[in-house]
Formats: C-alpha cells, sequence, structure tokens
C-alpha cells in the first residue's frame, strides 16, 4: 500500500521515540530517515496512508525538533501525492501510481473512501505553511473537498463513506463512525482548534454531522450500554467497529466548543460510549476488546462473528481513555488503560511460557 516507500515504522514511530526520550533510538531513526528513505519509488501508493504515516510522522518530527530533513522529505513526499487530486471533481482518488503520476481506482470499485479523503487537512495545510506552496491546503480543504461536501445532498444529514470523483455523487449509503469515514470526523473538529478555532466551516460541519450522527445512529441497548450503530440506506446494523471507539475522545474534545447548553450532555455521551468499548474488552475471554461487536439477540458489546472475532493493536479504545482521563481526571480510564495492557502482558506471557514447555509438541 505504499507504492515502494520502505520504513513505514521507522516514519511513524519518530515522535513517540521522541517524546519517550528514547534519544539513541531517536537518532537511529534520523540517520535512517537522511540516509536510506528514498523517494524514487514507481509502485501504487494509497494516498491515504501515505498521508497519515510517512507525512504525519514526518510532520511530527519537524515540529518537535526542528530538523530540517524531516520538513524538506515531507515536502518531496506531499509533491508525489497530488496527482492524486487530478480529478473532475477535485475529489482524491485512494491510490496514487508514483511511477506515471496518474490516479487509480480505489477497492470499492470507482469510489473514493470518505475516511481517506476526508483525512488530507491537517498534513497538508502544514505542507503549505512549510513549503510556502498554496498547492496543498488548496487541495485537501475549501476551494474543493469540502466544497464539494457541503453542496452534495446528504441524507439526513448523514455522511455515506462511497464518493464518485468523477460525478461527485454519493455511490451508495453505508454510514459508518468506524471504519470508512472515522477520521473524517475526527479531522474537522481537530482542524477547527488546529486554526486557533477560525476555522467556522469545520467547525460547524462537525457539530452539523454530530447532531445527525446522535440523531440517527445513536443507541442504548437493553442493558444500558450507549452505542453507535451504523446505517445501511435507512436500515441500522446494531454493532460498532473497534475503529468507532475513538469517537469517545473526539466527542469529549468536542465538548468544550460546543454550544453551551449541550457541553455538559456531550461530556456524559463521551463518557458512555467509551464506557460501552470497555464492555468490550471486559466481556471477552482474554480481556482484549474484538474488531467489532454487536448488540443483538440477547448479547452486547461481543464479537459475534468469528470473522471478527480478533484483535490487531488497534490505540482506538486507549486513546478514548487517555482523552477522558485528560478532561475528567478520573482514575477509572487509568485503571482500564492498564486493565487492557494486564490482559495483553498475560497472553503474551502465557505464550511465552508455553513456547518454553519442553513438552510441547514440536
Amino acid at each position: 500500500m505504499f507504492g515502494g516507500l520502505s520504513g513505514a515504522t521507522v516514519i511513524d514511530s519518530l515522535d513517540t521515540l521522541y517524546l519517550m526520550e528514547l534519544k539513541e533510538e531517536f537518532q537511529e531513526a534520523k540517520a535512517w530517515v537522511e540516509e536510506s528513505f528514498h523517494l524514487n519509488v514507481s509502485g501504487e501508493a494509497s494516498l491515504f496512508e501515505v498521508n497519515i504515516r510517512y507525512i504525519g510522522g514526518l510532520l511530527s518530527a519537524f515540529y518537535l525538533t526542528g530538523e530540517e530533513v524531516f520538513r524538506i522529505k515531507a515536502i518531496r513526499l506531499g509533491e508525489k501525492l497530488l496527482p492524486a487530486f487530478n480529478t473532475p471533481t477535485g475529489i482524491p482518488k485512494g491510490v496514487v501510481s508514483f511511477k506515471s503520476g496518474s490516479w487509480g481506482w480505489a477497492t470499492a470499485g470507482s469510489s473514493s473512501i470518505l475516511a481517506e479523503f476526508g483525512s488530507l487537512h491537517l498534513e497538508f495545510l502544514h505542507l503549505t505553511e512549510l513549503s510556502g506552496n498554496q498547492v496543498f491546503a488548496e487541495k485537501a480543504t475549501v476551494r474543493n473537498i469540502r466544497k464539494v461536501l457541503r453542496k452534495i445532498e446528504k441524507p439526513f444529514g448523514l455522511y455515506p463513506n462511497f464518493l464518485s470523483p468523477v460525478s461527485g455523487n454519493w455511490v451508495q449509503h453505508h454510514v459508518s463512525v468506524g471504519g470508512l469515514g472515522d477520521s473524517f470526523y475526527e479531522y474537522l473538529i481537530k482542524s477547527w482548534l488546529m486554526s486557533g478555532k477560525t476555522d467556522m466551516e469545520a467547525k460547524n460541519m462537525y457539530y452539523e454531522a454530530l447532531e445527525a450522527i446522535e440523531t440517527y445512529l445513536l443507541n442504548v441497548s437493553p442493558g444500558g450500554l450507549t452505542y453507535i450503530a451504523e446505517w445501511r440506506g435507512g436500515i441500522l446494523d446494531h454493532k460498532m467497529g473497534h475503529l468507532a471507539c475513538f469517537s469517545g475522545g473526539m466527542i469529549a474534545l468536542g465538548a468544550e466548543d460546543a454550544k453551551e447548553e449541550k457541553r455538559a450532555h456531550y461530556r456524559e455521551l463521551a463518557a458512555q460510549i467509551t464506557k460501552t468499548c470497555h464492555e468490550s474488552y471486559a466481556r471477552s475471554d482474554t480481556k482484549l476488546g474484538p474488531e467489532a461487536f454487536w448488540f443483538n439477540s440477547g448479547r452486547e458489546a461481543v464479537a459475534t462473528q468469528l470473522s471478527e472475532s480478533y484483535y490487531i493493536l488497534r490505540p482506538e479504545v486507549v486513546e478514548s481513555y487517555m482523552y477522558l482521563w485528560r478532561q475528567t481526571h478520573n482514575p477509572i480510564y487509568r485503571e482500564w488503560g492498564w486493565e487492557g495492557q494486564g490482559g495483553l502482558g498475560e497472553i503474551l506471557s502465557d505464550r511465552s511460557r508455553f513456547l518454553r514447555d519442553p513438552r510441547r509438541v514440536q
């Protein structure tokens, strides 16, 4: 998915290494970026993945350290992504060919994905800030992507996940705050905050979208758990993906700038959604949350399909714990964080003991 670019983990980890004061490892990673991170590749790359992992990682490293190598590499890589925006609507395609500079088709056919083209604003705005080249901001913000999204008719104010970059119309009416939709909403509220609270368009789009989500997707289970369902042409799937569990933290983050009469409500809503996501961990045998969990047939916050009963180190639940801790200083969020770490540690410890057991079958 990276078009031949190497070192995704190195670059995605730069800011973490720096913040954790792992100085030797950070210097090793920086040296690798300087000497071995080459941009002369010719594969097909995901615009979204390259942006959030490579450009996001390089920008974070530059702002933390001021090291020029990170700025230069980020700008040059951003330039290689620009051909993805050469579509009739300005909505970028999901895949860009580094060899030809042409744009390809996303996995959903002739569709661009909401979370992907909606998750460019933060990085591309800073590419303009650091390069002086207005094209990055123009491509990813008001004059292109947001202009299309503001103009198009939205079912009940909801944003479906698939949009044609050719016609500018929705391809199908599947709405999710989890996979395919998630970071579009996250980038709206963060764009408002990053702008020093001047980007009124981002603010208005965020609160309008949140109101529609609350009206049409939000549910409370018979057991009292608050969750955000998925919407398919008016029919609800009563499940949440692990990816949707970032929304507790997002709603908490946005509560401060909501209308005064809504602030306490959003803080409570954030806490309730985060509690539900914690339950998806607490109710599993391993105490690790599944990829998706359902609310049906008398079962709540548990995976009901084998294809969703797996855990791949996703950070969304812990992210919400952190936001809620920062906002409330309620120690329960720290305790929940340690529970998750303990569950993972116990599994790894058990596996290690098993692998060392001389009695196990070779």
